[in-house]
């Protein structure tokens, strides 16, 4: 499996971090990943296409909020809170709320 391109934390922008979390999906992907830890690129409970849910995937992965490894064939994502929190204080705590 090829490897997917993910910015370094000093590369993340402020517009594109806010824009991959201006999304619902998107939103409720980022508090999933935030109350539960890494899980798999299909979440159960989501009724989302599978093409559109790796389109939010992607924004938010190519947005530096999640990180996304390879193990066998899974892909599994995680969220870089801690990461973002470094480069814009306090904006996922704002963000998630109570979620995190």
């Amino acid at each position: 499996m090829r490897t997917l391109p993910q910015p370094q934390a000093e590369d993340f922008g402020l517009a594109t971090v806010l824009h991959a979390l201006g999304d619902p999906v998107r939103l409720e992907l980022v508090r999933r990943l935030a109350a539960e830890g890494e899980t798999t690129c299909g979440p159960e409970g989501l009724d989302v296409p599978r093409s559109t849910l790796s389109n939010h995937w992607r924004i938010l992965r190519e947005a530096g909020v999640i990180s996304v490894r390879t193990s066998g064939k899974t892909r599994l994502v995680t969220l870089r809170k801690e990461e973002v929190d470094a480069r814009f204080p306090h904006l996922m705590d704002a963000v998630l709320g109570d979620h995190g």
